[in-house]
């Protein structure tokens, strides 16, 4: 029952937003859009991944508060990095952190997280999941990178998602 709920709410705003892209109400994009969203819905359902099951709901408040305090620092640095002298810009690249991660939602969390934050981008997963590429504006010490990203943001997800 919860599932055909979930997918009522899906067509419905599927159909919301099919109306307000064609900016009209007529009974004609009422079917017509109904038809769709109804198709698509259906056609997708399969390839929908299955729910997240979140544990430890503290850890993540934990976390949020980890990341935004980061993402503070990390636009102050590169700022720094950015107005600062031109021998600074010279050490950005591409480094492999090997991670533990399995879980597909807390490696989706991970590459948010990893985006999100100023300076650093997430480049990539390898085939066996177990190492990942990100790119760094300022990459002094990849050994501090590794710490950062292995303590500060895999372990509280392996906690919240494993």
């Amino acid at each position: 029952m919860k599932r055909l709920s979930l997918l009522t709410l899906f067509t419905a705003m599927l159909l919301a937003l099919w109306l307000l892209l064609n900016d009209t109400l007529e009974p004609g994009h009422w079917l017509l859009g109904a038809a769709l969203t109804i198709a698509i819905t259906l056609g997708t359902a399969a390839m929908r991944p299955l729910r997240a099951r979140p544990h430890h709901l503290l850890v993540a408040v934990r976390l949020l508060g980890v990341v935004l305090v980061d993402i503070t620092r990390s636009n102050i640095a590169v700022a720094g990095v950015i107005l600062g002298p031109a021998r600074r810009r010279a050490h950005s690249g591409f480094m492999k952190i090997p991670i533990d991660l399995r879980d597909p939602y807390g490696l989706a969390a991970l590459a948010c997280i990893i985006t999100a934050t100023p300076g650093t981008v997430w480049a990539g997963l390898s085939p066996d999941g177990g190492n990942l590429t990100i790119h760094v504006l300022d990459l002094q010490d990849e050994e501090a990178w590794i710490r950062t990203i292995k303590h500060r943001y895999e372990r509280p997800l392996m906690e919240i998602f494993e």
